[in-house]
């Protein structure tokens, strides 16, 4: 089990999963034992979720042109503008 102590560090884990080395077990000071277990990627679940929903279709579409025109945040961006008083 490794101690996984920042955020680099658990995904020097995810990095290092392969399909021969498909389980990892972490522990997350204060947080506890984790699990992680490496699934091969469905290449046609996208295609069949939005086959089932045509709401997801538009949303994606929505959120691709919002990229592509850049008003949209990645993740790393709106974690960055955040600070601990936008929780008071």
């Amino acid at each position: 089990m490794v101690t996984v102590f920042s955020p680099k560090d658990l995904l020097d884990q995810f990095e290092s999963m392969s399909k021969e080395n498909s389980v990892r077990q972490v522990f997350i000071p204060g947080k506890g034992k984790f699990t992680i277990r490496f699934e091969d990627e469905d290449q046609n679940s996208i295609a069949a979720d939005v086959q089932a929903n045509p709401n997801l279709e538009r949303m994606m579409n929505e959120g691709l042109e919002a990229y592509k025109s850049g008003k949209s945040y990645t993740t790393d961006e709106l974690l960055k503008s955040l600070s601990t008083k936008d929780f008071s």
